[in-house]
């Protein structure tokens, strides 16, 4: 489980692929990720859960199989880029986000950034599949930062990012048409899930 509360950038040093469909990444973790790490921890990248491999001061590599390649923003990704950083939440951490699973459920690309003064709105096209679960106010992970919904329209959205987050995640170096990691709220998804569910069965009877 994660909050979406990044911890920081993490650099790739390494990338291993000995065949099409699986890599490793070794990943220089940003200042205090790697203490007290362990093989076989969990660790999200751009919001996509990985377990540890191995274990190098504070480095650690990471492997992707193919559905992570596939599914993600992760398989773009060459030696020298960046990536979010979360460890997994612990019992007695403060949520100061919202409950992520590190289960990433499309990828989206940014339509266009606005920019005017310390407001920073970036727009993002919405995937269809995932429109219902896109509400004004609401939450979604974005390459593993859990932020606030803005204004939803037919085809996409946007999210308002403060300076700390653009200075401590890969958003504050982030152009149009880059593609970024979307995880929908699970408890929003379960309640709009569970309403059209009831709605269909009532419609059936």
């Amino acid at each position: 489980m994660f909050t979406g509360i990044v911890q920081g950038l993490g650099e790739l040093t390494a990338v291993r692929q000995p065949a099409p469909d699986f890599r490793t990444h070794t990943v220089r973790l940003p200042e205090g990720a790697a203490d007290g790490l362990q093989i076989g921890a969990s660790v999200a990248h751009n919001g996509c859960c990985l377990t540890v491999t191995r274990i190098n001061g504070h480095e650690a590599d990471f492997d992707l199989m193919g559905e992570t390649l596939a599914k993600t923003n992760l398989g773009e990704l060459e030696e020298g880029d960046a990536v979010n950083i979360e460890r997994a939440a612990r019992f007695g951490d403060e949520i100061g986000g919202h409950v992520m699973s590190g289960h990433i459920m499309a990828v989206t690309e940014i339509t266009r950034i606005e920019q005017n003064g310390p407001n920073h709105t970036v727009w993002l096209r919405l995937p269809e599949a995932l429109a219902p679960y896109v509400l004004s106010k609401g939450f979604v992970g974005l390459d593993g930062c859990s932020l606030t919904i803005g204004e939803v329209r037919r085809d996409e959205f946007n999210v308002h990012l403060i300076p700390e987050t653009l200075s401590r995640t890969l958003f504050g170096r982030r152009q149009a048409g880059d593609k970024i990691n979307v995880e929908v709220d699970p408890h929003t998804q379960a309640v709009v899930d569970t309403v059209a569910r009831v709605l269909a069965s009532r419609e059936a009877g």
